[in-house]
């Protein structure tokens, strides 16, 4: 129950956040905001880590590099999710987001991409994604 919370939570903020990076990006610029946005972000986790870290950051070494990765695409993702919603708006833009995720999060399960358990990727999976994309094209109908 704990994990369906968090996921809801990450995807209500996820969205607000778009709208927020997109309306501040009229006034900054589109790289301004990024700066700032990823900026903020890096200052607010290094002291969270402080507080309440129970790693080190010593430990990066070990670490698959290709994971090191994942603050470039902190910055692809919050510049697309931006571009997105000033061309299709918050709506449009985060359905096609979410089918986007949940396809490629699919891909990585039946793969057993990054190290995780395979899980396979089914015809219902296939008619998911698929009703998914049917919603959106429905719901832009006029």
């Amino acid at each position: 129950m704990l994990g369906l919370i968090f996921s809801v939570i990450a995807g209500a903020a996820m969205s607000i956040q778009g709208v927020w990076n997109t309306r501040l990006q009229e006034k900054m610029g589109m790289w301004e905001t990024t700066a700032f946005v990823q900026g903020t972000g890096f200052i607010v986790s290094i002291i969270i880590a402080f507080i309440f870290g129970n790693g080190g950051f010593k430990e990066i070494g070990e670490a698959n590099k290709l994971y090191l990765l994942g603050g470039i695409l902190g910055i692809v993702i919050t510049f697309t999710v931006m571009q997105g919603i000033d061309a299709l708006g918050a709506t449009y833009a985060i359905s096609a987001i979410l089918i986007a995720q949940l396809t490629v999060a699919a891909s990585i399960d039946a793969f057993g991409l990054f190290g995780t358990e395979k899980i396979p990727f089914g015809i219902f999976k296939i008619i998911g994604i698929a009703l998914m994309i049917g919603g959106v094209i429905v719901f832009k109908l006029k």
